[in-house]
């Protein structure tokens, strides 16, 4: 299955850090933030890796080049400046990604997640994605969605943040151009459908948004 990190974001919340170095180059301890995810993806058997690139693009290849250093393939998908948002850098990517399922990974979280118990991961026959949702964190204490019998919903119930990982079918984007769009119209219309399954992860995960959630998981590496 391949992977696409998504990376093109400007990372506002993080000037002036973000005004030189892409959110996910930022340094957390020994490793930059991205580095972590593609080790743990490495570590679960997932080789095969697209960057989407928008802000600072040149910086991508420089500091990660091939992949070969990790033991994976990195190709990259560069848009124009300012970016397509996330269906939209998606979708400039479907034709680095194949007419299989893939796996979608935020570029700027940090998450012990383990992704080994996707490497194998069918979707349902009428399904068309399977959304990880994770605790909701203090900066987003409503959360996104629901789980309903393992259906991700906007229907009443418990709501659980999405944590930027997700396995999805290209179906999922089909009719859909390569143009700045929001990822959140199209899951709505797909959990509409009830075409999106998902699962709650109780473990470690953090949206590096901020300086200081960058100096909280900074803090954390250290111990």
């Amino acid at each position: 299955m391949k992977v696409i990190i998504l990376s093109a974001g400007r990372g506002e919340r993080l000037k002036p850090l973000s005004d030189h170095t892409p959110k996910p180059l930022l340094r957390a301890g020994k490793h930059r933030i991205i580095e972590y995810t593609i080790q743990s993806l490495v570590k679960a058997g997932f080789t095969d890796l697209v960057i989407n690139t928008a802000h600072l693009p040149e910086q991508f290849p420089a500091a990660l080049a091939d992949g070969s250093r990790y033991g994976a393939t990195i190709s990259y998908s560069p848009e124009l400046q300012g970016g397509l948002e996330t269906a939209g850098g998606i979708i400039n990517a479907l034709p680095l990604l194949g007419d299989e399922p893939f796996l979608v990974v935020n570029g700027d979280i940090w998450t012990d997640y383990p992704f080994e118990q996707l490497r194998n991961f069918k979707l349902d026959k009428s399904k068309l994605g399977h959304l990880i949702l994770v605790n909701n964190p203090e900066h987003h204490p409503n959360g996104d969605f629901s789980l309903l019998s393992g259906l991700v919903s906007q229907q009443s119930g418990e709501k659980y943040t999405f944590s930027g990982i997700a396995i999805y079918h290209p179906e999922l984007f089909a009719d859909l151009k390569p143009e700045r769009l929001a990822l959140k119209p199209v899951l709505l219309q797909a959990i509409e459908q009830q075409h999106l399954s998902g699962e709650h992860y109780q473990g470690q995960w953090s949206d590096i948004g901020t300086i200081e959630r960058l100096e909280q998981l900074v803090t954390q590496l250290a111990h």
